[in-house]
């Protein structure tokens, strides 16, 4: 390990992602049952966001947006990846009967907060999860490259990529992922960025986790997960899932887990006296329901596509002792198309230009100004033709072209229980919410990228978007939920 005299406004940077993580899974997060004190260590030593939003809810788009500053309708991932993750086999080409497209870069063209940084004279790195396509081949300036080769799958024995090969990885994913972080941290020059991206706690859960862990929660009540009565639109995952307490023991186990390895990830910095100079994000791609409203999942854990609150809002935790409060928390209205333009501004690097970025620096919170707030304290979400806008006492669901719409009073109705879009009380409110959201959207979107008209499913997207290449070619049919 070398130094080049890293400066505190020049920091290093460590971003922990998770997947599938929920907001309420996190002791520091209010839930006293699941047992995540490294995390809670982390926000003890920072700033906590109550109200942090991913831009879709569901992994491959919301990374698509931390990474680039765009909404799924300008960068055009817009389901989970599928296909394009690595060159298909051979064999899985004569027995496949579907298509395989080749392995694909969704982003190629599209400039990352990584450019920047490396740019700028950071050596960046990835542990983990990318699933932003062509797994085999780094890409926005990751000189570091140690990913795994799709999106999700077993925790032991996990397909990963090793210096540009598919290999098997031995023994339990989360820890390879942190071995792999570690030895980044051994090797790393100053100034650094590490991304840190666990497949936890994304499913599989059952047979999956440390015996230990899981039996550790053979009394917990789970109260905090409670097995409501089955939504009507939930999916496959529900029935396998919901009122299953393994599924729950195994869920809880996955984030304990990966919270020790956090703080393994901790005490090493800490260790190699880098902690004044590092920069320590956390957070989630997107949030997640074990039983909560009736499903299990995140946006497709049922169809139409879903914007309620578990699926949408993760945790965010930012810690820079010495820079960024401590032990505090926000209830400021954020958004992942913010995290770039904020990142970016926090090292004094700058936005790239060409851009239409939707998101603006939220800069002044990290420095504990409580006045930021942005415009009208609005925050958008898309997941294909399912689009949301949120204020601090409503939220305004729409599906294009058809429909259902939802409209629900969060001060009253904070579990969005009672849809109220056909009261006739709210006409006015309606019309206006949805005329404010076609107008931010129509302020952003790039018309070939539009999700208002592609037929996204919640099942995968097969290739990457364009002139010639879109609609229903590009996802997978509705008929694969059966």
């Amino acid at each position: 390990m070398s130094s080049n005299g890293n400066r505190a406004d020049r920091p290093n940077v460590v971003f922990i992602l998770t997947d599938d993580q929920g907001i309420w899974a996190a002791g520091c997060y209010g839930n006293p049952e699941i047992r995540t004190p490294n995390i809670d260590r982390l926000a003890a030593t920072g700033l906590r966001f109550e109200n942090f939003f991913c831009t879709s809810p569901v992994c491959s788009p919301s990374r698509a947006t931390f990474l680039t500053g765009l909404i799924p309708s300008q960068h055009g991932v817009h389901d989970w990846i599928r296909d394009g993750n690595v060159p298909p086999e051979q064999e899985m080409l004569v027995e496949d009967e579907r298509e395989v497209y080749p392995a694909v870069a969704y982003l190629e063209g599209k400039i990352g907060y990584t450019d920047v940084m490396a740019q700028h004279g950071y050596t960046c790195a990835i542990s983990g999860k990318w699933h932003l396509g062509d797994s085999l081949h780094p890409q926005n300036s990751f000189s570091y490259w140690y990913v795994h080769q799709k999106g999700g799958g077993p925790y032991n024995n996990a397909p990963m990529v090793r210096d540009g090969k598919l290999i098997n990885e031995p023994g339990y994913v989360t820890n390879a992922i942190t071995n792999e972080a570690l030895k980044f941290l051994e090797e790393m020059e100053e100034p650094f960025y590490l991304s840190v991206h666990y497949t936890a706690p994304h499913s599989p859960w059952i047979n999956q986790h440390p015996q230990d862990i899981v039996d550790s929660y053979d009394d917990c009540p789970f109260k905090s997960c409670p097995q409501e009565a089955k939504h009507p639109w939930a999916g496959p995952l529900s029935d396998r899932c919901l009122g299953n307490r393994e599924a729950l023991k195994g869920y809880f186990a996955a984030v304990t887990a990966m919270d020790i390895d956090v703080g393994r990830i901790l005490d090493r910095i800490e260790e190699l006296g880098l902690r004044e100079d590092t920069l320590i994000i956390f957070t989630s791609d997107n949030g997640f329901s074990c039983g909560h409203h009736g499903f299990w999942g995140k946006g497709n854990g049922t169809f139409p596509l879903n914007m309620y609150e578990n699926s949408v809002k993760v945790p965010f935790i930012v810690s820079h002792p010495g820079h960024i409060p401590e032990g505090e928390s926000t209830d400021a209205l954020v958004s992942g198309y913010d995290f770039m333009p904020t990142l970016l501004d926090y090292l004094g690097l700058p936005l790239p230009e060409g851009e239409n970025f939707p998101g603006r620096s939220f800069l002044p919170l990290l420095r504990g100004e409580s006045e930021w707030s942005r415009d009208s304290v609005v925050v958008y979400d898309e997941y294909g033709p399912t689009r949301m806008i949120r204020t601090r006492e409503w939220k305004y669901v729409h599906r294009y072209p058809y429909g259902p719409h939802e409209l629900y009073d969060l001060v009253n109705d904070p579990d969005e229980r009672r849809n109220l879009i056909d009261d006739p009380s709210q006409r006015r409110r309606v019309r206006e919410m949805r005329q404010q959201l076609a107008d931010w959207f129509a302020r952003y979107v790039d018309p070939v990228m539009d999700g208002a008209r592609l037929p996204v499913t919640g099942l995968g997207q097969r290739t990457r978007i364009g002139p010639q290449n879109c609609g229903e070619s590009c996802f997978y049919p509705l008929e694969e939920r059966q």
